[in-house]
């Protein structure tokens, strides 16, 4: 009875995937029967229908990320092959052509910086580092509610530096949190601990747009900003157009969850001697960690000076720093340790999703749905801080049905660096409001699954996902806000808009 009730709710699980499947492949089909539209080669029609069996996939969650990569890939790989050639259609271009095109982004360098730094998660994982800054910053905030909210920001903040992976980040982060409600003996179901888990978690997310390592998505941008506009924004850049906004945003962030989750007391008895306690039992920095936080540190700095004080580029310098992390007697861990700890699922998606990007460049199929974007919104001539308003409402809307970032900007970045080059309005910058637009796609606040921090959060019960979206609502529209203010003020004096 017990092997058929399992079995049973299995088969449930399975249906809303395998709906999401067929809806996929009922929506690729249907685009490859649709009469060629004009200005569209046959090459691109095929792309725009991986692009929606892509969406419709990510979308609905019907395959794992890691598998809708492969597909994806196999996709690209048959019907580009298959199709005639773009720049000469008497001649088909053939699957190794079309493979070596689902294949192209892992040439990105932007994916090497992704793989090097989920590997700097595991070795703060591995050492414990990330939990012992986190211990250290949280037994300074003192016990009053408020001071333990802004510890979390603060938390969040300073491994956002450190730790260049929102995941990792969250499920470092969350625990010893669970372990600050327990010390101030709150029941996980009080209003403080769901005020403190949603802070937390919202503050990664915050912290995703203020710095250019702290996620993938990021790269995502970054990855085709190098190829298609042939330029990069270096972590410098980056952080001076990024982290105003992510401080005014954390700040707002604390008003909203104070006003709208008020704890149910001030002061709060016994957890700074609790937090104390557990940052004693981690004893002494190991020498692992103090060669990790003198990497780590080291890497910041030459970030922070790439193109000022030396040419070395981000993803070469973190990819040093992880070659000695793994030397004997200067390392910090070894491949096994690492090996399980590292998401390489993320990875696979990361590289397929900018081949998607570069083969719907390549096929016309972005240039094609740019047109249709560019004349549906009326985007032909406006003024730059407009066609960031409406894009901008445009990805937050389109976020609600994602639960990656990443996948979010592997399929939209392309599209919107095809929609800003078809605008016509006088000294409007690709770049910059492409980069603008990055920022906002990181604005996974609403739901919990719309992003793998949040559901790890989720997974605390500490909250509801009502108490979520209340807030996130909140946070969203301030977010959009600052958005458009910034847009007319720091970021056009920056030369962005």
């Amino acid at each position: 009875m017990a092997d058929a009730a399992r079995a049973s709710a299995k088969s449930v699980a399975l249906r809303p995937k395998q709906a999401g499947l067929w809806l996929a492949l009922i929506t690729l089909v249907a685009i490859m029967l649709l009469p060629e539209p004009a200005g569209l080669p046959v090459a691109g029609q095929r792309m725009l229908a991986v692009f929606g069996f892509a969406v419709v996939v990510w979308v609905t969650e019907a395959l794992d990320y890691a598998v809708s990569a492969a597909v994806i890939a196999a996709l690209i790989a048959v019907l580009l092959g298959t199709a005639p050639n773009v720049a000469d259609p008497k001649l088909l271009l053939g699957t190794a052509a079309g493979l070596a095109m689902a294949m192209s982004g892992f040439a990105n360098t932007a994916l090497t910086l992704v793989a090097a730094a989920l590997f700097l998660a595991a070795a703060m994982t591995i050492t414990g580092l990330d939990r012992r800054v986190a211990l250290f910053v949280l037994s300074k905030v003192g016990t009053r509610t408020s001071h333990v909210v802004v510890g979390a920001i603060l938390v969040s903040t300073l491994l956002a530096f450190l730790v260049p992976s929102a995941t990792a980040r969250a499920a470092a982060v969350v625990p010893i949190m669970l372990g600050v409600i327990a010390a101030f003996r709150m029941p996980k179901t009080s209003r403080f601990a769901g005020l403190v888990m949603i802070t937390t978690v919202q503050a990664v997310s915050i912290w995703n747009v203020g710095i250019k390592t702290a996620a993938a998505q990021n790269m995502v941008a970054v990855g085709f900003i190098q190829k298609l506009l042939g330029s990069d924004i270096t972590w410098i850049a980056w952080l001076i157009a990024a982290a105003p906004f992510s401080i005014a945003l954390s700040v707002a962030l604390y008003v909203i969850m104070m006003v709208m989750m008020p704890p149910e007391t001030r002061e709060l008895a016994g957890g700074r001697t609790s937090v104390a306690q557990a940052l004693a039992e981690l004893g002494p920095m190991t020498g692992a960690e103090r060669r990790l936080l003198a990497v780590s540190l080291t890497l910041l700095a030459f970030w922070a000076t790439e193109g000022i004080l030396h040419r070395y580029d981000s993803s070469t310098t973190t990819t040093v720093a992880v070659a000695l992390l793994f030397l004997p007697g200067i390392g910090v861990m070894d491949w096994k340790k690492a090996n399980a700890l590292i998401p390489w699922g993320t990875i696979l998606l990361f590289g397929v999703g900018i081949s998607l990007g570069t083969a719907l460049l390549a096929t016309r199929a972005a240039s094609w749905l740019a047109g249709i974007i560019v004349a549906w919104f009326g985007l032909d001539h406006l003024g730059a801080p407009a066609i960031l308003a409406v894009m901008a409402a445009f990805l937050i809307v389109i976020h609600l049905g994602f639960a990656s970032a990443t996948a979010l900007a592997s399929s939209m970045i392309p599209i919107v660096i095809a929609v800003l080059q078809k605008v016509q309005t006088p000294g409007i910058s690709v770049i910059g409001l492409t980069l603008l637009l990055q920022f906002v796609v990181s604005f996974g606040f609403i739901l919990p699954v719309n992003s793998p921090q949040g559901m790890v959060a989720y997974g605390t019960e500490t909250f509801a996902a009502r108490d979520f979206i209340r807030t996130g609502l909140a946070l969203t529209v301030v977010a959009y806000l600052l958005t458009l203010l910034f847009s007319v003020t720091y970021w056009r004096w920056l030369g962005y808009v």
